[in-house]
């Protein structure tokens, strides 16, 4: 009999063979030609930290905000983030091979060009979120303030996110928008693709289940519930049966829409001006303007009834027509 140790040796040298395998490997290992490490989680949890601190100072950093000295510490929170936020950008170059990244010198060049442009977006990202904020409120009952969703609510944690996303996304900034969003998805259960598209005025109630796919264009002054998903009803593949990608696949809604819990919106299809989705509602078709649309079999109805949860009564009288 083979002693104990010597059993365990050969065991783990025999597992650690099969882990090192070429087939077993060929899928799962990253191997960058370039020198630079990964992109860094923690690196990005900080950025977006001092970022949320540049946008709604007092609420996030430091707890006391003065006027005559806030000028010094957002130019100097700006400065370090700019820094942190350049090398993310040159590792995620590295870690997707991108055209940028392939000529060291070019690639620093790059990345800083890239970051400096990302910057110049944030008045702009504020202002939308400051929107955001208000029609959380303007939304919500329970909400006491702009201030509390800014500082509670789970909508504007991950529209902070998704708005800082979409911008390096829009920058063809590889990886880092995905995992900026995957930090928010994780923490709220709601996941937007950063390349979705969504306008002013925008809120989630509640948020938790929400998906809202990548080709997603959402207009302003949109509200979506709980469990909603905005996605895509069938995926074209070539002719070696992979998926073929870059194609419009999901939903458009214009302004003023509302989509009530556990809807599921999907494919390509428009969702008019003003319109009204009951809750879990089945939709693969194109709603006009202003049309209301209920639970069973996608029935048009008032949007006093589906207020008052009359779904029930609804189908009836809709079956009955």
């Amino acid at each position: 009999m083979k002693p104990i140790k010597a059993t365990r040796i050969s065991s783990i040298d025999n597992i650690a063979k099969q882990l090192c395998d070429v087939d077993s490997l060929k899928n799962v290992l990253h191997c960058g030609e370039c020198e630079h490490p990964m992109p860094s989680h923690e690196a990005l949890k900080e950025i977006i930290s001092r970022l949320k601190a540049i946008i709604f100072p007092g609420y996030f950093g430091p707890s006391q905000v003065h006027m005559e000295s806030i000028s010094y510490h957002i130019t100097a929170s700006l400065d370090s983030t700019y820094r942190l936020l350049t090398e993310q950008i040159r590792r995620g170059g590295c870690f997707a091979c991108a055209d940028y990244s392939k000529d060291r010198r070019g690639c620093e060049k790059a990345s800083a060009d890239i970051a400096m442009e990302f910057m110049n977006k944030l008045p702009e990202i504020r202002r939308l979120l400051a929107l955001d904020a208000q029609a959380a409120y303007e939304g919500d009952p329970a909400a006491v303030s702009a201030g509390e969703t800014i500082f509670c609510y789970p909508s504007m944690l991950v529209m902070t996110h998704h708005r800082i996303a979409h911008e390096l996304y829009k920058l063809r900034v590889p990886i880092i928008p995905r995992m900026i969003s995957e930090m928010a998805h994780s923490r709220t259960g709601i996941d937007i693709h950063p390349g979705a598209t969504i306008g002013e005025h925008f809120f989630i109630d509640h948020g938790t289940g929400v998906v809202i796919g990548e080709t997603c264009i959402i207009g302003s002054n949109c509200r979506l519930y709980q469990g909603v998903t905005l996605g895509a009803f069938s995926f074209d593949k070539a002719d070696d049966g992979t998926l073929v990608k870059g194609i419009a696949r999901h939903p458009i809604l214009e302004d003023d829409v509302t989509v009530y819990a556990g809807a599921s919106i999907l494919g390509r299809i428009t969702i008019g001006k003003g319109a009204v989705i009951g809750g879990n509602v089945w939709l693969t078709k194109s709603v006009g303007p202003g049309e209301k649309i209920v639970q069973s079999h996608g029935s048009k109805a008032k949007e006093s009834d589906m207020l008052k949860g009359n779904t029930e009564e609804i189908t009836c009288k809709s079956k009955n027509k």
